[in-house]
């Protein structure tokens, strides 16, 4: 199983590499198009290669993606803390009537308490 991760792994590697050989032209990235720049006066741009610009759309995603996911399971994590929470609290006290030995209700099982404890 670990050659198949490495194997793998070198296939990703070499795609992501022949990507970045392919896509080594310059682009120019705006903040906003041409006409709406120059009505606002914020024309920023930055010329990166297009490898990079991908490459940074692909974690950009994947960020979005796990933050997204972080809080959609919220609901299902504060449930389980507060279930967590319910299961301590109901085992000490479960603890604590074990330890109090309570004092038999009928005569029979007082008297089979004694005969067992004699």
């Amino acid at each position: 199983m670990r050659y198949l991760r490495y194997a793998l792994l070198a296939v990703l590697a070499i795609s992501l590499l022949t990507v970045a050989l392919a896509n080594r032209a310059p682009v120019t990235l705006k903040a906003l198009p041409d006409d709406l720049a120059a009505f606002s006066g914020l024309g920023w741009q930055i010329e990166l290669p297009l490898y990079l610009v991908i490459f940074a759309s692909i974690l950009v995603g994947v960020l979005i993606g796990f933050v997204w996911e972080w809080f959609r399971e919220h609901k299902h994590r504060a449930l389980a803390s507060t279930k967590t929470r319910e299961v301590s609290k109901l085992e000490r006290e479960l603890a604590v009537m074990r330890d109090t030995k309570p004092e038999p209700q009928d005569d029979v099982l007082a008297l089979l308490d004694q005969r067992k404890a004699g």
